[in-house]
């Protein structure tokens, strides 16, 4: 893991762990001076990197670690970098096999709804399987460009970054997964992927192909994507922060797409229908009118909410991070993850004041961000108290 704080599109790689400091034994025969100037030429590289391996590996934590790990690589190989290729396509080179083979060890990371079929009942408790790796949000703070023209901003666009194509990326074969991202999202030639993956052309087309093929359903396509400062965007986040905030389940029903889709890692039951979502929430949400409070953030190029909610002590603590796919002017999927850790990874508030007014961070205002958060447990009736 990088040293610095997680949410931080910097972290800790102008010196990747390992590197020695000012003893003249730099551990590269060229000198450490080769491998500080790499890093420093590398460095404008690392928002793209990391989004890479988030779509490789669904997990922002494992996509630190793997970008940590490419920098050290390319730090202790700096005097064997002769550039007959670029240093972006030399890192990516880097990155893409360690991230296949992490994949080897570490398999996929579902989400709820690719396991099995939607639960028939939502009053019944639900139950937590905390043994699933699962898939992991991550915060637009971390990959987003200002530039959008540049190759890094085609490299993070916000299609690219969805969660259901990362989700969908996941049940691909980790080759098909690696070929489908360096054509399609990174736009390599046939050619230089076959290099990197020691293949053939044919072999590369023909597993793009085959990965295009099971992804034809799933991956969102660019003009759907409403822009975040669409007015009639605004206003439905506003009224799904209102009314969850009141928790006012017809309101939260009359949100929902008739055929919405409700989901919440680590619990692996999921949900299917605007009703069966509202009957959930009614009848195992703990957060009564009044209790929770919202506060807008961005993730995986998308709306999201981070649900906060009132303790004894009178503070809001950190409850779930809700993020939301739209589609006019409904709810069509929530994906509403628990961890206190994942709140850190956004830069979220540990807490909120008992005296925040509800509605003070619309997603027509500020977010508030701030510290670093440790909040409390998942909070549905999972059975165990």
């Amino acid at each position: 893991m990088a040293d610095g704080p997680i949410g931080d599109p910097r972290g800790a790689m102008s010196e990747p762990a390992g590197v020695p400091g000012g003893s003249g034994d730099s551990g590269v025969p060229g000198g450490e001076g080769a491998g500080s100037d790499l890093l420093d030429r590398a460095h404008p590289y690392r928002r793209e990197l990391l989004a890479h391996c988030y779509r490789m590996l669904g997990s922002v934590h494992d996509a630190e670690d793997l970008v940590q790990d490419t920098y050290l690589r390319a730090w202790r190989a700096a005097d064997r970098f002769e550039g007959r290729s670029s240093l972006r396509t030399w890192l990516y080179r880097i990155a893409t096999n360690a991230c296949l083979t992490a994949i080897e060890s570490r398999g996929r990371r579902p989400l709820p709804s690719g396991l099995g079929a939607p639960s028939d009942d939502p009053e019944r408790p639900v139950v937590e399987a905390p043994e699933v790796p699962w898939l992991e949000p991550i915060p637009d703070a971390m990959f987003a460009t200002s530039q959008p023209t540049d190759p890094a901003s085609v490299a993070v666009s916000r299609s690219s970054m969805r969660l259901a194509l990362v989700a969908a990326l996941q049940h691909l074969p980790a080759r098909q997964r690696a070929v489908l991202l360096l054509r399609d999202v990174l736009k390599w030639r046939a050619a230089e992927v076959a290099e990197l993956l020691d293949t053939t052309t044919a072999s590369v087309n023909s597993a793009l192909q085959r990965a295009r093929a099971q992804l034809e359903a799933a991956a969102p396509v660019e003009e759907e994507l409403a822009e975040p400062t669409d007015p009639d965007q605004r206003k439905l986040l506003d009224r799904y922060a209102a009314a969850f905030e009141h928790s006012d389940v017809s309101a939260i029903v009359e949100l929902f797409k008739e055929d919405a889709v409700w989901e919440m890692p680590p619990f692996p039951e999921w949900f299917y229908g605007a009703e069966n979502i509202g009957r959930l929430i009614g009848t195992q949400c703990p957060i009564g009118p009044g209790e929770g409070l919202m506060l807008p953030t961005a993730a995986n190029g998308q709306p999201a909410f981070a649900l906060y909610s009132r303790h004894e002590g009178g503070d809001y603590l950190p409850f779930q991070v809700h993020v939301l796919t739209l589609d006019g002017d409904r709810v069509e999927r929530v994906a509403a993850f628990f961890g206190d850790a994942l709140f850190r990874v956004f830069g979220l508030p540990e807490s909120l004041p008992a005296d925040t007014p509800h509605g003070m961070y619309s997603a027509n205002g500020g977010n508030g961000d701030g510290g670093t958060g440790t909040g409390t447990g998942t909070g549905y009736n999972s059975g165990n108290g």
